[in-house]
């Protein structure tokens, strides 16, 4: 169950005194009370430091430290911000490169980092200053009506109030007074703290702008990724192909001509039976191998593209497959792939999981995406996720998904219990003039 937010918590007063939300606010508070009190030396001798030193040269390499000093205090209160809600993501990119020289010229220039130094300045001076005030005036006038019962004995003064207690009935009821001083003291602090955490979210959380630039980012790497992958493939395919099935055909070819000798020799039955074997095995060998060449990049999906070898992976496969397309054209390279396996996941899971008969495959393309529908007669109950331990069904829609995602595509998958199941994926790209 989600905890609910501080702000609905406090509109529902009876809950809030049983959350952790009191007790949450107060070690935000007070963390963050002293972490102030300790940067506020080190900020002002750095200030004075850099500018005192800054005809000497040195003062710019101070200042520059200063300046940089809400980078690691930004850090901290992004995990800190975990005690009154949701953590807040990280806004700085990743310098292009390793070494000290890179991660400054990107820190220097992010608007993010300055954020951060507004951030720091802004605690160690105003809110500190607030902070002092408030919460010690809360917490004075709490504890001095708590403690009136030891007050009255003294001379009956109370020091924060100018208030002098005449006996313990009184001093009792301060006591009293002071239990529901903590209750609404506790509940003030709580909302204080909730904005707080909302001002150090709006300076420290990226903006929207950041926050798409670092998917742009994410999905670029992606899809060099997948890219880089993919062309990896296609030169493994190239050496088994040139090599190892060339080798192996040159085999069979040797041994052929071995058997063909051997059957001349007279008394040489057995030789040319185990020659008949081998020229099986490896005859069985090569067939397999190609399976693999073909399994790892279809020479067809080069050759002809995505509607003929989907074509041809619904020939092989054990259901009764039709293939419905209207693509004529031809995509990028990587989307025909991604597109490609795809399908080949969902009609194995069709034959393995759903146990299906048959399957319709429908490729459709508008423009601008690539829409691919597979709708099996199967069993049904397939969902994207991890599955549970001990389930039968395997983690292929997750891989798709995985796939789709390099290219900023998306899956939709209905499949009630029972059947039938159709899921449909969708790939924005452009044609191709290939």
């Amino acid at each position: 169950m989600t905890r609910p937010g501080v702000w609905r918590s406090l509109a529902r007063p009876h809950r809030w005194l049983r959350s952790s939300w009191p007790w949450r606010s107060l070690a935000y508070l007070l963390g963050g009370l002293l972490l102030n009190i300790a940067v506020l030396p080190g900020l002002a001798f750095g200030l004075l430091l850099g500018v005192g030193t800054a005809p000497l040269g040195l003062g710019l390499v101070i200042l520059t430290c200063v300046a940089l000093v809400g980078v690691p205090m930004g850090t901290l209160e992004r995990r800190r911000l975990r005690l009154m809600g949701e953590p807040v993501p990280d806004p700085h990119a990743r310098p292009p490169a390793t070494g000290l020289r890179p991660w400054l010229r990107t820190r220097l220039r992010e608007p993010a980092t300055w954020r951060e130094l507004g951030h720091v300045l802004l605690g160690a001076i105003p809110l500190l200053v607030a902070d002092l005030m408030f919460i010690g005036n809360l917490f004075s006038a709490v504890i001095v009506l708590l403690l009136a019962p030891l007050i009255v004995r003294d001379d009956g003064l109370l020091p924060f109030f100018d208030i002098t207690l005449t006996g313990t009935g009184q001093a009792w009821l301060a006591t009293a007074v002071g239990v529901v001083l903590a209750v609404a003291t506790a509940y003030v602090l709580t909302a204080y703290a909730a904005a707080r955490a909302a001002l150090s979210r709006l300076l420290l959380a990226p903006r929207q702008r950041e926050a798409s630039e670092a998917m742009a980012r994410l999905i670029g790497s992606r899809a060099r990724l997948a890219n880089a992958f993919d062309a990896e493939r296609r030169r493994i395919e190239r050496d088994l192909h040139d090599g190892a099935q060339q080798q192996l055909a040159g085999l069979a070819s040797t041994i052929g001509l071995a058997r063909l000798q051997s059957s001349k020799i007279p008394g040489a039955e057995a030789l040319t039976g185990r020659l008949d074997h081998a020229a099986d095995q490896i005859t069985g060998t090569l067939g397999a191998l190609r399976e693999t060449v073909r399994g790892i990049h279809p020479r067809l999906l080069t050759d002809r593209g995505l509607p003929a070898a989907v074509q041809a992976a619904a020939d092989r496969s054990r259901l009764a497959v039709t293939v419905d397309t209207d693509l004529t054209g031809r995509l990028d390279p990587a989307v025909e792939a991604a597109a490609y396996f795809a399908v080949c996941e969902l009609l194995g899971n069709a034959t393995e999981h759903a146990r299906a008969t048959r399957a319709l495959v429908r490729i459709r393309f508008n423009g601008k995406r690539l829409t691919v529908g597979v709708r099996d007669d199967g069993r049904g109950g397939a969902e994207i996720g991890e599955p549970a331990p001990g389930a039968e069904r395997g983690t292929g829609l997750i891989g798709i998904t995985d796939r789709l995602a390099v290219h900023g595509g998306e899956i939709a998958v209905s499949s009630p219990e029972g059947g039938p199941t159709e899921i449909t994926l969708e790939i924005p790209c452009r044609p191709t003039s290939r």
